[in-house]
């Protein structure tokens, strides 16, 4: 008889992962999600449809659940939506989101930016294991990212944690002046330049570019070249030494090559290495998750 006691399992929690296309509720054992759930975003998507279909969505899965772990895209702090885009999520500013999930589902509610909680999942159970200054990057629709600095989840007052899509990057010629690095590098964006050139959208010009297509070359090359540019950047600012690309985008190998060339003409201090993300598309929910159970130890 004797010997060591087994190791308690780790507790289940719910995840939420509220976008602006589709809502996901799944279970979460640390890295692994054990049930899903999944329905599209009501539209218009104002905090009281919103938040009424994914309590509905997550509800089935309370029973199993000791905590709730909600990414949402937009600025947050401390529970409380500070600001979204207006054309995705109209009227969320100041929407107490963490309360009214906990109170609408019976459980303790932790709140991270859908960014931010991928940056946390891939620094704890991903790529960024061991890492003191690291960074998440997710190159889609838009661009999103999250840091990670001396170990700890970096989180503004102001929600601005890692808004990398929205620093500064030059306009493509012949316009000129200044617009976000999400209006010019995003999947959006070279869905804009895609079908300029005749395709139907990002995934073929990237197709393209990776077969030899001149036009959708310099398109895909140019937007690998101002993420790299402001990765530079962060690594010359706060000493990040290795960003997870993750994203439609940001996971092709071809686009993690174009960063990486680009990175490797610039100072060699500012360049941190660069990988694809390991818990791919529920890097959020396990980040959400994750967060919801250290908030409550």
């Amino acid at each position: 008889m004797g010997g060591v006691p087994p190791v308690p399992p780790t507790p289940l929690t719910l995840a939420l992962d509220i976008g602006g296309t589709s809502l996901r509720a799944a279970l979460v054992q640390g890295r692994q999600v054990r049930e899903r759930r999944q329905a599209p975003t009501p539209h218009p998507a104002t905090p009281d449809a919103v938040l009424a279909a994914a309590a509905d969505l997550a509800r089935p899965l309370i029973g199993q659940a000791s905590g709730l772990g909600v990414a949402c895209a937009g600025a947050l702090h401390g529970g409380v939506v500070l600001s979204t885009s207006e054309h995705i999520f109209p009227g969320w500013a100041g929407t107490p989101l963490a309360e009214r999930l906990s109170a609408e589902l019976g459980l303790p509610a932790a709140v991270l930016n859908d960014a931010r909680a991928a940056a946390w999942g891939e620094a704890r159970l991903g790529l960024g294991q061991g890492v003191r200054e690291f960074m998440f990057v997710t190159v889609s629709t838009g661009i999103g990212a999250g840091l990670v600095l001396d170990g700890r989840l970096h989180q503004a007052g102001n929600g601005l944690d890692a808004e990398l899509g929205l620093t500064l990057a030059p306009r493509a010629a012949p316009a000129s002046g200044l617009r976000f690095l999400e209006r010019e590098a995003s999947g959006r964006a070279l869905d804009e330049q895609a079908r300029a050139l005749g395709f139907a959208g990002s995934r073929e010009l990237c197709d393209a570019a990776e077969t030899g297509h001149p036009q959708a070359q310099a398109a895909h090359s140019r937007s690998a070249f101002l993420l790299a540019w402001k990765l530079a950047d962060v690594g010359a600012l706060l000493g990040v030494t290795r960003v997870a690309l993750g994203g439609s985008v940001g996971l092709r190998p071809g686009y993690r090559e174009q960063v990486e060339w680009a990175l490797s003409e610039m100072p060699t201090r500012h360049t941190p290495e660069v990988v694809p993300a390991a818990l791919g598309a529920d890097a959020g929910l396990i980040g959400a998750a994750l967060w919801a159970r250290e908030q409550r130890a």
